[in-house]
């Protein structure tokens, strides 16, 4: 029988080739390897750590929450259902033998995620977090399951365990406005729990005032806010009350992702006929998506007064294969980047809130052409406004390394807002941080070299890319 090849990690990886270079890449990444991590946006759920349960299996960890690792083995004809996408609560947990099998199908498949970041950080997982020495494949596919199945077992990988190895200092969780965020709650009220995991207020639903079940939704943020919602003027109370909740649970931001970042304003009986005409079911799609804009121009407004930072992630064709979204729901890996325009989008906000004191934007894209053209610009002009890093499609070696050229040059590096890992693959969180502290330090290396930085400045810099930037970019 052939011996398995091996799975290793090699101490230089992504930094840059040129020896000259690297050496000062390496040393601009110790400065950094060690830092806690900073996550304002992920969507890890807090129940996890609230409830400290251990983990049931390998592929509910590594595979089911991971539409990263779940979208490409669909395009390589893996039906979803497979790995066990799409399970409600009353289906249960996958047994063992098909958990197992979900298994089999990702090492079987190893070689379709040759040079993506999903095969980097599903190594650095299994080697770094579990001691993994064999390549994924099918001959090796049950060894590596039993080994992480056997580590899952041991205390020492328990959520809060975790939580500490990681080095994590403040992780954000993403939250649907109506949520009670018992789970924040009791970890607050947790004399065992020294961690801080912070909600997020995500609205999107409850401004699609076009979409299916809008008026149920609107319906149901009148009861848990306790606010009439049958008027404009109350569902906007009510959406302030429950961000409002939020805050007084920890939140520091409210995130936002629509079809485009238009934030068109409207006159209060213009916006309040619209909504009048939504509540009766009688809205046209024109007048859905202008409502919809406007509705984000109001969220800038309380984002003003009440200093949730605003995040804007837009440009994003959801669900784009309605039979996939239709058997297995959201969130699942079918959706696709589209083009997007910020300066003409974001102008009446910005002409309202972008000098003001209180106003922050954190402006995120999925079309880099955005990078150097709008998003930079607009970060190195208004004081609110920060360069959101590579996000999603983009959050790969690579789109990073294109964004700090295209983006520093104009912005510099303290309006960006350090690295986001938007991850809901809990065990991913360090490498994927790793991953950028690592491509940081061969950006920074390069200016060393070129005799454009010196390198106490970009030992500085990197610290700070690292730490103080997403503090200051997310108010932590």
């Amino acid at each position: 029988m052939a011996t398995a090849a091996p799975l290793q990690l090699h101490a230089d990886r992504l930094l840059p080739c040129d020896p000259v270079v690297r050496d000062v890449a390496r040393r601009l990444h110790l400065q950094v390897r060690d830092l806690p991590v900073v996550s304002p946006h992920g969507h890890v759920p807090a129940s996890w750590l609230a409830e400290d349960a251990p983990f049931r299996d390998p592929t509910s960890l590594l595979i089911t929450p991971d539409h990263y690792v779940t979208r490409l083995l669909h395009a390589h004809g893996v039906d979803l259902a497979d790995l066990g996408v799409g399970r409600s609560e009353a289906d249960g947990p996958l047994d063992e033998a098909a958990s197992r099998r979900a298994f089999r199908l990702l090492c079987s498949h190893w070689s379709v995620y040759r040079g993506t970041p999903v095969r980097y950080w599903l190594e650095v997982q299994l080697a770094e977090l579990f001691g993994v020495r064999v390549r994924p494949s099918a001959d090796t596919a049950d060894e590596i399951y039993d080994e992480v199945a056997a580590a899952l077992a041991d205390e020492a990988f328990r959520p809060r365990a975790l939580y500490d190895r990681f080095g994590i200092e403040v992780l954000a969780t993403t939250d649907d406005p109506c949520d009670d965020l018992a789970a924040h709650h009791a970890l607050t009220e947790d004399p065992t729990w020294h961690g801080r995991v912070v909600p997020t207020f995500r609205p999107d639903r409850y401004l699609e005032v076009g979409a299916p079940g809008w008026n149920a939704l609107a319906d149901r943020l009148g009861e848990v806010s306790r606010v009439g919602t049958g008027t404009w003027a109350g569902f906007l109370a009510a959406l302030q009350d429950r961000r409002d909740h939020f805050r007084a649970h920890g939140a520091v931001s409210a995130d936002h992702s629509h079809a485009d970042a238009r934030a068109d304003k409207l006159t209060q009986p213009e916006a309040s006929d619209l909504f009048d005409l939504a509540r009766r079911g009688e809205l046209t799609p024109a007048g859905a998506t202008a409502l919809r804009r406007h509705l984000v121009w109001e969220m800038a407004r309380m984002s003003a007064e009440d200093g949730l930072v605003m995040t804007l992630h837009p440009g994003v064709h959801r669900d784009h294969h309605t039979p996939t979204a239709a058997r297995f729901g959201h969130d699942v890996g079918c959706d696709i980047p589209r083009t997007v325009e910020f300066p003409a989008a974001l102008k009446p906000v910005l002409d309202d809130f972008g000098t003001h004191p209180v106003f922050q934007l954190v402006l995120f894209t999925l079309d880099e052409t955005t990078f150097s053209r709008e998003v930079a610009p607009l970060a190195g002009f208004y004081p609110s406004v920060y360069a959101g890093a590579p996000w999603w499609f983009l959050d790969a070696p690579d789109a990073i390394r294109r964004y700090r050229a295209a983006v520093t040059e104009t912005a510099g590096f303290s309006k960006t807002s350090g690295f986001i890992d938007d991850t809901r693959a809990f065990c991913s969180i360090p490498a994927r941080h790793d991953m950028a502290r690592r491509l940081d330090a061969g950006h920074l290396a390069q200016l060393v070299v070129e005799h454009r930085l010196e390198e106490d400045e970009a030992a500085e810099t990197i610290v700070d890319l690292t730490t103080t930037t997403p503090r200051k970019a997310f108010r932590l």
